[in-house]
């Protein structure tokens, strides 16, 4: 077993980028995602045996969790957002106060890696997958083991459906299993993809059900009638995860041809491809808003999309060469204007951001920048940027003040740090 000084080294040693260019400090693979049903936090899961909490809007890392002994292959939120599950390599579950950054139960009984979870909408149970042959339901709050479903084969996927109701299975045999999730018994089986699932995901209506497989398919079923509504072939590889959009109406899913695809499941059309990675894409997730897609890689990254444009969020890496003067000082302004500068230049001659850049931004018109490509509820504004515009964006909100914005959700509640940092943008970009 490689030691964890050896694991923190090499993290060290590879680390690509400062933190703040996608979601980067992992020093392995990232295998799990998940985001916090705020949309505010992002949980990841890697190789390199740990968990992090990051922080959505401004892609920053706000905790690392490392109690496992093995890879951390899949994560989930609690519904309250302050607690979270991880589970990996080492056969454990873990719950988490994300708060405190402490264990507060472990769920064991695994005979061999975990490599997927769902709770269910409550947020009392919890299923595990094993490659020891069996998935498992537990109790969350005592940690009691409340069933043992055994399979032919290594078990891949769970999830809950029909309000939690039925537990749904998939594994190295490539069939779909519908379980009674209190009482254990078998409901059903059907052939999935005819080779191995990678994952399972039920809509949030409980009624459908959607699989990946190494099959390069992605499969919508009826799951109360167990019945296959449609197959898509996506992918020029394996399709290793898939997830749908908080409405139900549209999905995502990953592939090892480092691809995110954008889907309409009632139509079928593809409303995006995006060559998200260089790596394979082991997870995919949306943000509750259904803005946002987020891409975890074998390339030891997560990466923000914005699906309407299918830009890149956050910063990408192109150099600023100018001066950062908010980076030393303490003042409120400058503090609060990190965030910004992630995104956004100051000098228009500079490489472009994921944002356009700052220079005359007051008394601007909005979406007016040339050369970005801005979402189309920026294009069509009818408004100048000033110190009532800017302060009505950071109070209500982006996505509240422009639907459709590709900017992630950000305000400021403190009218005096609001002031403060408006007063520094004026500063910063004035002529």
């Amino acid at each position: 077993m490689v030691s964890r000084f050896v694991l923190a080294l090499y993290a060290l040693l590879t680390a690509a980028a400062p933190a703040g260019a996608d979601l980067l400090g992992h020093g392995g693979m990232v295998r799990a995602l998940a985001v916090s049903p705020d949309g505010a936090r992002v949980l990841t899961g890697s190789f390199d045996y740990t968990a992090k909490v990051w922080n959505f809007d401004d892609q920053s890392e706000r905790a690392e969790l490392a109690d496992h002994n093995g890879p951390v292959n899949a994560v989930a939120f609690l519904p309250d957002g302050r607690r979270a599950v991880t589970a990996g390599g080492d056969g454990v579950a873990l719950l988490w106060d994300l708060e405190r950054g402490q264990v507060l139960r472990k769920f064991e009984g695994h005979q061999a890696k975990i490599v997927a979870v769902a709770l269910t909408g409550d947020g009392a149970r919890l299923a595990t997958a094993s490659w020891d042959r069996t998935a498992r339901v537990w109790d969350v709050a005592t940690g009691r083991q409340l069933l043992v479903l055994d399979h032919p084969a290594p078990v891949n996927a769970v999830a809950f459906g029909a309000g939690g109701a039925t537990l749904v299975s998939g594994g190295h045999d490539g069939l779909v299993r519908v379980w009674d999730a209190a009482t254990g018994r078998a409901k059903g089986r059907v052939s999935g993809q005819g080779m191995g699932i990678t994952q399972l995901a039920v809509s949030p209506d409980g009624r459908r059900l959607l699989s990946s497989g190494i099959d390069n398919s992605l499969r919508l079923w009826d799951l109360a009638e167990l019945r296959q509504v449609r197959a898509f072939r996506l992918h020029d590889s394996q399709v290793l995860s898939a997830a749908f959009s908080p409405d139900g109406h549209t999905a995502l899913s990953g592939g090892r041809d480092g691809v995110l695809v954008h889907l309409d499941l009632d139509t079928g059309q593809v409303l995006r491809a995006i060559k998200a990675h260089k790596a394979m894409v082991w997870n995919v997730a949306f943000t509750p808003d259904g803005r946002f897609a987020l891409t975890a890689s074998a390339d030891e990254s997560v990466r923000v999309w914005h699906l309407a444009t299918g830009d890149r969020i956050g910063d990408t890496g192109a150099p600023d060469p100018g001066p950062k003067p908010w980076l030393t000082s303490d003042a409120p302004g400058p503090r609060l204007y990190r965030k910004c500068a992630k995104c956004h230049a100051l000098d228009p001659a500079a490489p472009q951001r994921s944002g356009p850049h700052f220079a005359g931004l007051f008394g601007r018109r909005a979406g007016t920048v040339p050369g970005y490509r801005y979402s189309a509820a920026l294009a069509g504004a009818d408004f100048t940027w000033n110190a009532t515009t800017l302060a009505e964006l950071f109070t209500r909100g982006p996505d509240v003040m422009l639907p459709g914005t590709k900017m992630p959700v950000q305000r400021i509640p403190d009218a005096a740090g609001l002031a403060a940092l408006i007063a520094y943008l004026r500063e910063l970009t004035a002529d």
